[in-house]
């Protein structure tokens, strides 16, 4: 039983209230009520009102029902269940920002009941222990989870209260964090779909002392996979696979105090990715220093990132809103675009709706030295706007489609001033099927402002296509194919028809096409045949068929046939 647990219950009578026992274990009554319905506990009736009593036996049982933790499976599949409550009732592509927002709400809230308790156990004072500067996040009194618990009516409108009071005494830290939630509509959120949503999260303390930030973070981004396979083509909007993050964050390497930036952040994969990398090499204080930023157009796709880092304990993540290419938000104090490290991104395949005049005007330098980008696809757009991101020893990993690799027109004069600047480093083709929404396949360009030498006017072209695992409807890279690809970069030399360092010459002389298949050639070898011996087996096998022929006449005969 955990300790916590145990505390409690000292010095409690053998026979315990429906209400003791839910403060006990930090659930509701209404949670136990429905335990008792499928047979889980069976407590006393005592008296006239027929009141619960729980037995130890009863409090056992409790305990077996919640174990001492959550396994990240039992987490992952109770996170889960709860978007079965809402699904019918709301479009797959939109219920998931209300789950994500009320996860984030009772972790906010057990966390600050634990915090408290944490301080007055040292210092048994009420002030100090609910004093602004011992809390991470401040849950003021009458936004704490046991008062919606309490709500009875009108359920909607009060949750909405809470998220406007939270994001204010939270301000700024949590701006804009809950615009996209509303509860109040009584169609969407009828009182009883959004007691059962209560009742569902009041069942588990999402405390730290619960629930890690690792084991909440990681459930929560398996929330958003299966979120985004839910929502089909609207889930490329915000989720980028992680093992395409995996390989470009494998590629670039982050080090020590990088300061990362992802233009189109979606859900925040890329940054995350950064932060497990360096923190599997180098250990969690050394990935802690890493200065991580974001920027994210759509207001719910915003709110995810934003929820993401919290839950990972990645609260100094500067993750901001707005338009990347007619906005851009992280900019010096003479108005420049600021610089980093490293740059991530997975932008959105070809937007024809684009702010191409804002860009035109050329405000931040994005287009010096380089042509306009077509006012019907935005691919290279963003490209410029990553290498003006970048500082003197930037580094550059971005997911294309195919067609930047060759198109003409002024994409391909972008992509020869590119190369003449001796930008690119490694061209990257993935498996098709890999991406929510779309079955094409995609590319990678990584970009180096500071290539070694041994890679000065040089292009790693990898062909990767073909290594992947086939699914219903998603393919995805494995472990090895992963590694296939980061060991082909990191040794930068020819693979036989998988990779290949090509002279800018070469490419120079193919009118700065980038196309895979000229310079990789993957086609099957055709067997050669020897025609000679080929044609004595034939005349053998013509024999052989004669001689049997001859044996099944005799035989027919033989039957008067």
């Amino acid at each position: 039983m955990r300790k916590d647990i145990q505390e409690k219950l000292k010095g409690m009578l053998e026979l315990l209230s429906i209400g003791q026992v839910a403060e006990i274990f930090s659930i509701h009554q209404d949670t136990l009520r429905n335990w008792e319905k499928d047979g889980t506990l069976v407590p006393l009736r005592v008296g006239p009102r027929k009141d619960r009593k729980y037995r130890p036996q009863d409090i056992q049982a409790i305990v077996d029902k919640m174990g001492s933790k959550l396994t990240l499976p039992q987490l992952e599949a109770f996170l889960w269940k709860s978007a079965d409550i809402l699904r019918g009732k709301i479009d797959s592509s939109d219920y998931k920002k209300y789950i994500f927002g009320l996860l984030f709400y009772k972790r906010m809230s057990d966390v600050w009941d634990e915090e408290y308790e944490s301080v007055m156990k040292g210092y048994n004072d009420k002030i100090i222990a609910g004093a602004d500067y011992n809390h991470r996040f401040q849950v003021p009194k009458d936004c704490k989870w046991a008062v919606v618990t309490e709500q009875a009516e009108s359920i909607g409108q009060k949750l909405n209260d809470i998220f406007e009071k939270l994001a204010n005494a939270n301000s700024p830290k949590l701006d804009r964090i809950f615009d996209d939630l509303d509860f109040s509509n009584r169609d969407r959120f009828p009182n009883e779909t959004l007691q059962r949503l209560i009742n569902h999260f009041s069942q588990y303390n999402f405390g730290n002392t619960y629930i890690s930030s690792d084991l909440l973070g990681d459930a929560y981004e398996y929330l958003i996979k299966q979120f985004a396979a839910d929502a089909g083509k609207k889930g490329g909007e915000f989720y980028t696979p992680r093992e395409v993050e995996k390989v470009i964050i494998g590629i670039l390497k982050p080090h020590q105090k990088d300061h990362i930036y992802d233009p189109t952040a979606g859900s925040g994969g890329f940054l995350l990715e950064a932060y497990d990398y360096l923190k599997h090499k180098s250990g969690e204080k050394i990935a802690k220093t890493l200065y991580l930023y974001g920027q994210e157009l759509n207001i719910s796709t915003f709110a995810i990132a934003k929820i993401n880092m919290f839950l990972h304990g990645l609260d100094s993540a500067d993750i901001r809103r707005g338009d990347t290419l007619a906005n851009p938000q992280f900019l010096t104090q003479n108005g420049n675009l600021q610089t980093f490290d490293i740059a991530v991104a997975n932008p959105p395949y070809s937007i024809k709706d684009w702010e191409s005049e804002i860009f035109r005007t050329n405000k931040y330098g994005r287009l010096e030295g380089y042509d306009m980008p077509p006012e019907k696809n935005a691919d290279y757009a963003f490209v410029l706007h990553i290498i003006k991101s970048m500082n003197v020893n930037g580094r550059a990993g971005i997911v294309l489609p195919h067609g930047v690799l060759f198109r003409g027109g002024a994409e391909g004069r972008i992509r020869e001033q590119i190369l003449k600047n001796d930008l690119i480093e490694a061209v990257i083709a993935l498996p098709a099927k890999l991406f929510y929404g779309t079955g094409i396949p995609a590319a990678v360009l990584i970009l180096n402002k500071n290539k070694p030498e041994n890679k000065k006017n040089k292009v790693l072209i990898i062909d990767a296509e073909k290594d992947f695992l086939e699914g219903k409807n998603q393919n995805s890279l494995r472990s090895q194919d992963i590694n296939k690809i980061v060991k082909a970069y990191d040794v930068y030399s020819d693979i036989e028809k998988y990779a290949r360092v090509v002279d800018i010459k070469e490419i120079t002389e193919n009118n700065y096409d980038l196309n895979i298949n000229r310079y990789i050639d993957t086609s099957e070898q055709e067997e050669v045949i020897d025609v000679k011996s080929a044609w004595d087996d034939l005349k053998k096998l013509e024999k052989e068929r004669e001689t049997i022929n001859k044996k099944v006449d005799g035989f027919l005969k033989e039957l008067n046939y």
